[in-house]
């Protein structure tokens, strides 16, 4: 237990037991728990609280944290519950095993192009999703994007960066985030679905470079960049990135928003034509240059006119110094001219073996006539152990013998032979080494028992057996069942599995939900409010908040009307305690 640490140990609603930390942003700390309702681990992010004492903070990180609870992709890390215990607000999400994108990079420096495209994808997927709802990120960075064993990817922290902008400034604080903004934001305008574009692309950049497009000292300095100056392309940093990946990178980073990827879709539907044929051009990137060649127009923002000054093209060593592009492609010839000598050398290696090879087996014998030769028969279609107990064999082969799964024929059968038959080898005194690859007959083996593990992990093991199933995997409904875990199987655990069938797997899927529309309460009595969701079977709690509006009066509800949740889900209430009612003036 981490010491002095408040939360570690209690229990929130009598159900998530708080484990221990496992991050802390801008906002939040980051807590491993686990729901014993459900009996699984989960995330707990705790409202800092310093800001969980302004009041409209916490009103819109409940507003907020319920409509992304709404999400559901495969891309988007789940919000499981909305709550708060006593003055602790609080938000329950999926607990993910992986690292994040940033940990990735570093980790690897930049990636291959085919990384890149395979994260990007997933990540643009989750936009289209969350942008479908009305939803906009504001802060895709790589430390959002968190990356799962089976190189699937989730995208965390949906609707907070609207909170977090509330708390900081362009100071050095926010220097994590001001490298990933689009122009907009950094003149602090307003922001549409297009700036999350902006950003992916950042992230694009970064993984196909290793490096951001903009760097500086100070936030502010970065952010100016973001809004004045034109990023180096990534195919001078990096050659091996292919022109239509490029192309789509510096589309989405495309400083005029009108000029910008209009849509999540329309992004998405380039990766698509260039994931089906990687030599594709787009032609985005030659009219980026194009337009970097105009003198740039006066900012009419809050930041001051600069003058574009490009980044000088660099990359990173090993050693992590900065090189030229030019010194970076110097380098790469010099690796390409000693590659090609090692490959020339190889070659030699190879033919030189062989040469020894069959001088040894064939050579020899045609340069000596004297050397006895024989020619070599056929083993294929015989039996393994009557080769062996054939006494015209002894002495002259050495069998070496590997089996192989075979339910065209029965066990013993012999499939192949190196070297193959009819062929002329001359007689070694200490026998010819004979290479028969023999049938195993039908590989059986026992099913594993899958029922109550991750229905990955159920994949995993099936898959490891070796015997090509077909694994048809199916997700249900259930009330009792933790989400993911398998709750049947077939054929059950312990019945013979052979190579090509298939098995059924049934896991949780969650428990089955009942929806229902939220009423629209405001601007009721606390009475009306109260008895028109308890219609809804919506449950609910209250603040009471200084305000103008008659005493008792609904002034807001968490969850918006006509938004869709689970039945008995819980809408706060917040109603005017008449404080600020204004006393009426009496004429003289």
């Amino acid at each position: 237990m981490e010491a002095n640490d408040k939360y570690i140990g209690r229990y929130f609603d009598n159900r998530y037991e708080i484990l221990e930390k496992i991050g802390e942003g801008g906002m939040a700390l980051v807590y491993k728990a686990r729901c014993h309702r459900l009996n699984r681990f989960v995330a707990v992010k705790i409202l800092k609280e310093d800001l969980a004492r302004d009041a409209d903070v916490r009103r819109r990180f409940q507003a907020e944290s319920q409509a992304v609870a709404m999400l559901s992709h495969p891309n988007i890390m789940a919000v499981y519950d909305v709550c708060k215990t006593g003055e602790t607000e609080y938000i329950v999400m999926e607990l993910i095993e992986g690292i994040t994108l940033k940990q990735y990079i570093l980790r690897k420096g930049m990636l291959n192009w085919k990384e890149a495209l395979h994260f990007s994808t997933q990540i643009c997927k989750a936009l289209s999703h969350a942008h479908s709802r009305g939803i906009v990120h504001r802060d895709i960075k790589p430390h959002n994007i968190m990356l799962l064993k089976d190189g699937s990817v989730k995208v965390a922290d949906f609707g907070i960066a609207r909170l977090q902008s509330k708390a900081n400034t362009l100071t050095q604080q926010a220097l994590g985030s001001v490298h990933y903004i689009s122009p907009e934001q950094a003149k602090g305008a307003a922001v549409d679905t297009r700036s999350d574009l902006y950003s992916l692309g950042v992230v694009m950049y970064e993984m196909l470079t290793g490096r951001v497009p903009f760097d500086g000292e100070t936030a502010v300095s970065v952010a100016i960049q973001h809004i004045n100056s034109k990023p180096v392309m990534p195919r001078e940093l990096n050659p091996d990135v292919p022109a239509g990946l490029e192309d789509i990178t510096v589309q989405a980073m495309r400083q005029e928003l009108e000029k910008r990827y209009r849509s999540a879709d329309e992004m998405l539907r380039d990766l698509e034509e260039f994931r089906k044929n990687p030599d594709i051009k787009f032609g985005y990137a030659s009219a980026v240059l194009a337009s970097a060649d105009q003198p740039q127009e006066e900012n009419t923002g809050s930041m001051v006119k600069h003058s574009r000054q490009p980044a000088k093209p660099r990359t990173t060593n090993p050693a992590g110094q900065r090189v030229s592009a030019g010194e970076f492609r110097r380098r790469r010839k010099r690796a390409g001219r000693t590659s090609m000598f090692v490959g020339v050398f190889g070659v030699l290696a190879v033919i030189l073996v062989l040469f020894l090879f069959m001088w040894r087996t064939a050579l020899k014998g045609w340069l000596d006539p004297q050397e006895r030769r024989i020619t070599m028969p056929s083993f294929v279609g015989s039996y393994v152990d009557v080769i062996q107990n054939d006494p015209d064999y002894n002495g002259t082969y050495i069998f070496n013998i590997t089996y192989q799964a075979n339910e065209q024929y029965p066990e013993g059968y012999i499939l192949s032979q190196s070297p193959s038959a009819n062929r002329q080898l001359a007689v070694l005194d200490d026998g010819i080494e004979v290479t028969l690859t023999v049938s195993s007959g039908q590989n059986v083996m026992s099913m594993p028992d899958l029922v109550n593990k991750d229905y990955r992990e159920a994949r995993y093991e099936l898959e490891a057996l070796n015997l090509d199933l077909v694994i048809d995997m199916e997700p249900v409904l259930d009330d009792d069942v933790t989400t993911g875990y398998v709750i049947s199987q077939i054929p059950e655990a312990g019945e013979s599995l052979t190579t090509g069938m298939t098995v059924y797997v049934t896991y949780s899927s969650g428990p089955s939900v009942q929806m229902v529309d939220v009423p629209d309460v405001e601007g009721l009595s606390l009475a009306q409010a109260i008895s028109l969701l308890e219609e809804y079977d919506l449950s609910y709690s209250t603040e009471y908040q200084d305000s103008s509006e008659p005493e008792g009066e609904v002034i807001y509800q968490s969850v918006p009307a006509d938004y869709s949740v689970e039945i008995h889900t819980k809408i706060k209430l917040y109603v005017s305690n008449g404080a600020l009612a204004v006393s009426p003036t009496v004429a003289p």
